[in-house]
């Protein structure tokens, strides 16, 4: 086939220093497999987009777009625009994704469904204006509404008492343009579970984040240090490992991670991240559309305990795809 991989920086070079890991990853993968592939690489320019687009006439994009110029949300109208174009495309739509990035839609989409999540509160862009699903109980972990990537995710996340609260929500409005999303802080083992598949699908060997290098006194979270700052304690004291679970609790959380894709709507693949209490419960913290699918993610890790190496699993994809769209 012609499979145009996707990716919101802008360039084609697949050698470029300015590009993630991912794009020339999948782009060589799908080389590898026999197709004939190119990359586009578009930031911000609709036109230029829709050029490149006709002009490769791809039988299947391979959607790696993240954001689309400074909109960190433009991932949901370019899959309105591959709709609009009639091009078949990997990974969730526009509404799959919006319902995933907005947090207070997915918690409403599992409560329907009877699926445990941190009871919450939601503090809109506007001041005065406020939601919440019951009673919360401190501490609140305080955190975007709908920016991800633990943007916005810091030391003072974790708030105890209705001043610090409001101080957090003003400034998640402030520095990031976004609603706040206030959530009882729920302590426990963290579980990354992947999940592939449409009508049927299938949850991966779940991945545990494991912590015991974490500073002490710092709340057990991945927080923007955590996750991107090389040099911090955080970063260095956090590894995700495959998790040595006893089978009933494995197909417990993998069956949640089914429960909780199944009611967003995902499609194809995704991840879904979970919290084991010391009780037993567990809760769906976030629910990743068209996850992060670079060969060292938790994603590929899951897959390749499963059986399934990077090759394989961008097979799966690209395969799962077509039988979505009947092909």
């Amino acid at each position: 086939m012609k499979i145009t991989v996707l990716t919101y920086l802008d360039s084609e070079d697949e050698n470029s220093k300015e590009y993630e890991q991912v794009v020339p990853q999948v782009a060589r993968t799908l080389r590898s497999l026999g197709h004939r592939v190119s990359i586009l690489g578009v930031h911000g320019d609709v036109k230029r987009l829709i050029a490149g687009l006709s002009r490769r006439k791809p039988n299947l994009v391979f959607n790696l777009m993240e954001m689309f110029g400074e909109n960190v949300f433009g991932d949901i109208p370019v899959t309105g625009l591959l709709d609009l174009l009639g091009l078949k495309y990997t990974g969730s739509g526009p509404g799959e994704l919006y319902l995933s990035q907005d947090k207070g839609l997915t918690k409403k989409l599992l409560a329907f469904d009877g699926i445990l999540y941190p009871r919450f509160a939601v503090f809109s862009k506007q001041q005065g204006s406020f939601e919440t699903g019951g009673n919360l109980r401190m501490p609140l972990f305080v955190k975007p509404l709908r920016s991800d990537s633990s943007l916005g995710i810091g030391g003072k996340s974790l708030v105890h008492d209705p001043v610090a609260l409001m101080e957090r929500v003003t400034a998640i409005r402030k520095e990031l343009n976004d609603s706040a999303l206030a959530e009882e802080y729920i302590e426990g083992r963290e579980f990354y579970v992947g999940v592939l598949g449409n009508g049927q699908p299938k949850a991966l060997p779940p991945v545990e984040v494991d912590f015991t290098g974490f500073p002490e006194g710092v709340p057990k979270v991945l927080d923007s240090k955590a996750k991107w700052d090389e040099g911090s304690k955080e970063f260095k004291g956090t590894k995700s490992v495959l998790a040595n679970l006893p089978d009933e609790l494995r197909a417990k959380l993998q069956k949640v991670a089914v429960d909780a894709y199944r009611a967003l709507r995902v499609r194809d693949y995704g991840r879904v991240d979970l919290r084991l209490t010391d009780t037993g419960e567990i809760y769906v913290l976030e629910v990743n559309a068209s996850c992060y699918l670079e060969k060292s993610s938790e994603f590929a890790m899951s897959a390749a305990a499963a059986g399934m190496d990077y090759p394989r699993l961008i097979e799966k994809i690209v395969n799962l795809t077509l039988e979505r769209y009947g092909k």
